[in-house]
């Protein structure tokens, strides 16, 4: 049984031994340091090995006809009849190649894949940045088992930052009401710690990149 005073002899012990331990200090951090790591270039390189890491995919392409051409290809490859997409802007470009879509609301429950446009790539991260501002809102985003996104080059930003920067000049006192990110497809593991992908959204992610005119190849 510990009483009063041997509760206080131990707590004396503690005191004295404490005493006669160096103290330790913690480094003093490199305040003139970048706390970010560095990006690889080409930004392209980085956003895409960011991405694949997290079971993502990304393809560069040089033209528009090319880009249509992946998405035929991958809908081969997944067996799908027709892309969902809300987005006139995309519509135009896929009717013009002869790519399949649906738009219609009574199809968006038994969609097989949805494309959509983005606002930026954040090339460290591999992160996807969209919001509701586009026509193809937020649904988009996380419905399709899998989403396919139209990017261009120039989407590209090195840091998180550079993103929230360029959305602040892009829509100044108008933003939407949704930014949000999307790093790789929907995943968990907080079933018996097993990696599902697919939880919450999409089981694929795959960005296709439209290097611009205007970028030297």
């Amino acid at each position: 049984m510990i009483t009063a005073n041997s509760r206080e002899d131990i707590l004396t012990r503690i005191r004295q031994a404490r005493k006669h331990q160096p103290v330790t200090l913690p480094p003093e951090p490199d305040w003139k340091g970048n706390s970010y790591k560095e990006p690889i270039l080409p930004l392209f390189q980085c956003f895409a090995d960011e991405l694949e890491a997290v079971n993502g995919q990304c393809t560069l392409v040089y033209s528009e006809a090319e880009a249509m051409s992946k998405v035929t290809r991958m809908m081969e490859e997944e067996q799908i009849s027709s892309l969902f997409c809300r987005d006139t802007e995309i519509q135009s470009l896929l009717q013009a190649h002869s790519v399949a879509f649906r738009s219609d609301p009574s199809d968006f429950n038994e969609m097989q894949a949805g494309v959509t446009r983005c606002e930026y790539l954040i090339a460290r991260t591999g992160s996807v940045m969209v919001s509701s501002a586009h026509l193809s809102g937020r649904q988009m985003n996380v419905f399709p088992p899998i989403h396919i996104v139209l990017a261009k080059e120039s989407q590209l930003v090195p840091y998180l930052e550079d993103a929230y920067i360029a959305m602040q000049a892009k829509y100044d006192t108008c933003l939407p009401s949704m930014i949000s990110l999307i790093t790789g497809p929907s995943r968990t593991a907080d079933i018996e710690k097993t990696l599902v992908l697919g939880a919450h959204g999409p089981k694929k992610l795959w960005v296709i990149l439209v290097k611009d005119k205007t970028v030297a190849m």
